[in-house]
Formats: C-alpha cells, sequence, structure tokens
C-alpha cells in the first residue's frame, strides 16, 4: 500500500467582515515595521494607518476617541508575542457534606 499524500491546508482569505477587523488586519500587516520603530509601545491604527502611540493602552484609546470619535479602531501592543490573556474564573464554594 502507498504512503498517504499530505497537502498544506487551503489559505482562505476572506474580506474583513467589520472595520474593527479590517483594522486589526492592518496592525498585523504592520506589525513587522512597527517592531524596528515602536517596539514595547502600544499602538492605535485607523483608517488602516497608525495614529497614535504610547505607553499607557487607555490613556491613547481615549486619546484616540476624543480626536475622531467613538469609532472602532485597533489599539495593540508592539511585540513579536501576542500578550497573553488572563480570563478571571471562580471557584464555587460547595457546602460541606454531613457524614
Amino acid at each position: 500500500m502507498s504512503e498517504p499524500e499530505t497537502l498544506p491546508a487551503p489559505v482562505i482569505d476572506l474580506p474583513p467582515r467589520n472595520k474593527w477587523e479590517r483594522e486589526y488586519r492592518a496592525f498585523q500587516r504592520l506589525l513587522p515595521g512597527l517592531l524596528k520603530t515602536h517596539r514595547g509601545k502600544y499602538v492605535a491604527v485607523h483608517e488602516e494607518r497608525v495614529v497614535g502611540s504610547g505607553d499607557d493602552e487607555i490613556a491613547l484609546t481615549m486619546g484616540i476617541y476624543a480626536k475622531y470619535g467613538y469609532v472602532p479602531i485597533h489599539v495593540g501592543l508592539v511585540s513579536e508575542r501576542p500578550p497573553v490573556a488572563r480570563v478571571p474564573h471562580y471557584r464555587a464554594a460547595w457546602p460541606e457534606q454531613s457524614p
């Protein structure tokens, strides 16, 4: 019996569904260049271009909203690895059972 042939997965490049996704894709596309100029900083992307940068994500976001209005933007940390997302959770406290 012959060995099965493994083909690479197809690349499916769907158009962005909304403005935020378009800005996120622009951030990903710009990231190699941003690593040279903005490493360790947050950048804001609006209309597929960098419109601001800074050390504080919240201050940067509020400044961009003040300048452009409350529109979908992407604010991301310029680093080689994506930031770790921490999801808080709870622990259920069960009543003690009597013997």
